[in-house]
């Protein structure tokens, strides 16, 4: 289980996180939507070791791993994928998997991951030595999600895969991240395309201005009138 319990976090004078509380369970989809601004990504940051949690606590699997360097973090099984990509432009496209590998030593691991991630995304097999700042946005973001899984995690953060996305690559990216978790991933998935994501996990949280605003069973949050007022464009 991932665990975070009254996580508080500021950018200078800005309290950005105000007591977030939050656990992923194993094998979920658990899902954050939240508008711009209200921390969606600060969490998963705090979580990575991206950012500094001034107090509260990150646990995985009941080891505090709270302000733990991020390549720890890695090294725990927690793996994040950035919002926007952030995929290297100038590195080929094996070379972007490859760097996502760089905390595993067994070289066997990391060939049978190269295959599970050309199994998901055959077009990155079409690509393999194609420049990422080359590939289409669809693409760089199968290469930034195949990039977390190259680490061999237990636990996969998703932030925002859809953005900036067509509607039918959206569509493919979230049958992706649903056959990804049918394998065996748990994931925390931040996504502003709130339908998409209720629609595919199990568990929400709904975040306002840095706090938890309600949190329960994702398709009955789906159908409260709040969140479809505020997010769902009812």
């Amino acid at each position: 289980m991932l665990k975070i319990t009254d996580l508080n976090v500021f950018y200078g004078p800005i309290h950005a996180l105000k007591g977030v509380s939050l656990e992923v369970n194993n094998g979920e989809i658990v899902t954050l939507i939240g508008s711009n601004g209200a921390g969606k990504s600060t969490t998963l940051n705090a979580i990575t070791g991206i950012v500094k949690v001034a107090s509260g606590k990150v646990e995985l699997d009941g080891q505090d791993i709270t302000n733990a360097a991020s390549h720890k973090i890695v090294q725990h099984g927690i793996s994040l994928s950035p919002e926007g990509r952030e995929v290297f432009p100038g590195l080929t496209v094996e070379e972007n998997l490859r760097m996502g590998a760089y905390t595993r030593q067994n070289k066997q691991e990391i060939a049978q991951n190269f295959e599970r991630v050309y199994d998901l995304f055959p077009r990155l097999k079409e690509r393999v030595s194609q420049p990422a700042g080359t590939l289409s946005g669809g693409e760089q973001q199968m290469l930034a999600i195949g990039r977390s899984l190259m680490s061999s995690p237990k636990y996969l953060l998703l932030d925002e895969p859809s953005m900036g996305l067509a509607p039918n690559l959206v569509q493919m990216i979230f049958s992706l991240i649903e056959e990804i978790n049918k394998q065996g991933m748990t994931i925390l998935l931040i996504e502003q395309n709130a339908n998409m994501a209720l629609s595919v996990a199990s568990r929400a949280y709904v975040l306002e201005t840095g706090r938890v605003s309600l949190s329960g069973d994702a398709a009955q949050l789906a159908q409260d009138e709040r969140v479809k007022k505020a997010y769902l464009g009812a």
